[in-house]
């Protein structure tokens, strides 16, 4: 509530007690002639006034237990992005590490087949050899 940014909750908790304090006092000057016709508004006030507090009161509380359960958020959202970072890291390393045994097996298929192009080059068939490593060259990386 807008209400609650601008007050203190200390005020409500102030008129929460001046309302019971006002209703308890209109009960007691029943025995004072002069008084007694101010007693009527004063109980009315004085409700009022315990009504209105009740219900910040009740607001003040919601709004810590919003602001808990947010505070409990962040919390999670930063283990959660403790934990992705780590995971970031290890994904990287993983990625790194099959770059490298990409570009490990494209350099042996290249030397194989550097290496058996020499036996065929004469002929113009498509050996077995040739068919073997393009076979192990597509193979998924395990």
């Amino acid at each position: 509530m807008w209400i609650m940014n601008f007050l203190p909750s200390w005020i409500f908790h102030l008129l929460f007690a001046a309302g019971v304090l006002a209703l308890v006092a209109s009960f007691i000057v029943k025995a004072i002639p002069l008084l007694t016709q101010y007693r009527i508004p004063v109980q009315i006030a004085a409700v009022a006034a315990i009504l209105i507090a009740t219900w910040f009161e009740g607001a003040i509380s919601n709004q810590n237990a919003w602001v808990a359960k947010v505070k409990e958020m962040e919390v999670k959202v930063a283990e959660a992005e403790k934990q992705a970072e780590n995971t970031n890291t290890e994904i990287k390393e993983k990625i790194v590490k099959q770059i490298q045994i990409v570009k490990t097996r494209g350099n042996d298929v290249i030397q194989y087949v550097d290496r058996e192009v020499v036996k065929y080059d004469s002929r113009c068939e498509i050996p077995q050899e040739f068919v073997k490593a393009h076979n192990a060259a597509a193979e998924k990386i395990k």
